[in-house]
């Protein structure tokens, strides 16, 4: 953990993805400096999550050893780009997802900042070396791809451009780690990372299963929540395989030829559209999360589901340890 204060890390936006950032950091005793053009917006950032903290307290999901007060003292507000860059050694910039927006704001950090610091972009799909091309330090580039919510879905995709120093790949990885993070390498640009691109896969086929009328969108959802989502909770897919048969040669012997007999018939890439599919997909989801001006209350019944899995990762990990290796 940093000596409280002692290191900064400057946050640029002040959204959902950049105050969690913030508390993730101070988490670790880092100072952080949380940018935003607008002063109204810096000042409601700054309450939600001191909320969010009292939250994460009252949850026993508090990460680190500082107090809420303490934790909440080391992050400052900004309006000035300038100041929350200046003797930060990590900026970590989360404003939204198009390439225009994220060019003109490295352009204006790029020659603010010194030759030491690491340069780092929350975007989900945008490409390192398209953001970063043309900076004067896009050596010290490399995109950190969190997981939606980040604060109870550590994941974190670390995705550096051919250009990107192995030094700068290295402590971002273990900075990351350092507060409570996982992240993953993703070794080389591919569209979409990794998790988008899953996560992508499995929302095509769900698209195409709804159009042929083989399962309603309810229903599709339980076979992702009260099955494939509660075996990968704690596993992988092929974690998955490999328990399930007698290790992975055993597992491709039995199943490949069924695999792919499937695999075959799943059809390519389709635009989701308007039309009776997406209908029927929103008369579902209506029905299950309620109305669109009552989605906080449905995010919020999440969230707090999501605390509790966070949670009981923590304890399941901490016993663990105890127990010692498994192997």
């Amino acid at each position: 953990m940093a000596e409280q204060g002692r290191r900064k890390v400057g946050i640029i936006g002040s959204g959902l993805i950049g105050r969690s950032f913030a508390m993730i950091f101070a988490s670790g005793g880092y100072k952080v400096t949380l940018f935003d053009l607008e002063p109204d917006q810096v000042s409601k950032a700054k309450a939600d999550i001191q909320t969010q903290l009292g939250s994460l307290e009252r949850e026993g999901l508090l990460r680190g050893s500082l107090s809420v007060q303490q934790q909440f003292d080391l992050i400052t507000g900004v309006t000035d780009l300038a100041t929350c860059v200046k003797d930060a050694f990590f900026v970590l910039e989360c404003v939204p997802e198009r390439l225009d927006i994220k060019r003109s704001v490295w352009s204006q950090v790029d020659p603010l900042v010194t030759d030491d610091v690491i340069l780092s972009s929350s975007t989900s799909a945008l490409l390192p070396s398209a953001i970063s091309e043309g900076l004067r330090h896009k050596d010290r580039f490399v995109i950190c791809h969190p997981t939606n919510p980040p604060f109870y879905a550590p994941l974190v995709e670390v995705v550096p451009s051919q250009w990107t120093r192995a030094d700068v790949v290295q402590t971002t990885m273990e900075l990351l780690r350092e507060v409570g993070q996982v992240p993953v390498l993703v070794k080389k640009e591919v569209a979409g990372f990794v998790l988008n691109r899953l996560q992508f896969a499995i929302m095509g086929e769900a698209w195409r299963l709804v159009r042929d009328g083989v399962i309603s969108a309810g229903d599709l959802d339980k076979v992702m929540s009260s099955g494939l989502g509660t075996r990968y909770a704690f596993i992988g897919p092929w974690e998955t395989a490999y328990l399930n048969a007698e290790g992975m040669d055993s597992y491709v012997e039995r199943y490949a030829d069924m695999i792919f007999d499937i695999q075959k018939h799943q059809e390519s890439a389709e635009k989701m559209a308007l039309g009776p599919t997406l209908d029927a997909i929103k008369t579902d989801m209506e029905a299950v999360a309620g109305p669109i001006s009552d989605l906080q209350t449905r995010r919020q019944w999440r969230d707090n589901r999501l605390a509790a899995l966070a949670k009981l990762k923590v304890e399941m990990a901490a016993a663990d340890q105890k127990a010692g290796p498994s192997k």
